[in-house]
């Protein structure tokens, strides 16, 4: 098994952070696991996007040009990204900030209003989590066990007491992907 995601979006969004969790959850569950960031060169509201590959054995190449799955934060990371991702990929889209549908019919689409769950939990900044809650659920190789024992383990110690807030995303993003796929 091998399964490759691109995660990408605007910086400040947490795009980072969130490739970050889920390598730590596929490393610490014992899985071969490559992590690649890409900032553009504006920082903070320029592109942001990492490529995280995750397989059961040695991993020849951490380069992605065809992502089983792509976790897409904002309008301009669709339009790149959503003809990259493998017919029969998944693509997850933060509904939030983007106002057009996917046009891909080969592929398992899922629009997720991720800034308004996390608004809703209380905290803005947790919309990252509640996109990885979502897409764990296209990814098939880690469980949302692993995603909290990662963010336990290796968040930092100065932001130990949103652990709370962070794993009640998680959960709201599978949720709703979960309950998506039943209509």
């Amino acid at each position: 098994m091998q399964k490759e995601i691109i995660l990408c979006g605007f910086g400040g969004q947490g795009i980072m952070f969130a490739g970050q969790i889920l390598t730590y959850a596929a490393m610490d569950a014992g899985k071969a696991v490559t992590w690649i960031p890409s900032y553009g060169p504006e920082m903070r509201g320029g592109t942001a996007n990492c490529t995280v590959v995750i397989a059961d054995e040695e991993i020849g190449s951490p380069v992605v040009k065809n992502p089983d799955l792509a976790l897409v934060m904002n309008l301009p990371s669709l339009d790149k990204y959503e003809p990259m991702v493998k017919p029969g990929g998944w693509l997850v889209v933060n509904e939030s900030m983007v106002d057009r549908a996917v046009r891909r019919t080969d592929i398992t689409a899922i629009s997720i209003p991720c800034n308004k769950i996390a608004e809703e939990i209380g905290n803005p900044r947790l919309a990252n989590m509640v996109a990885i809650g979502a897409m764990i659920v296209g990814l098939k190789v880690l469980t949302l066990a692993d995603l909290e024992t990662a963010l336990n383990n290796h968040m930092p110690g100065r932001h130990k007491q949103l652990l709370p807030q962070n794993v009640e995303a998680l959960k709201k993003g599978s949720e709703y992907v979960a309950e998506a796929l039943k209509k």
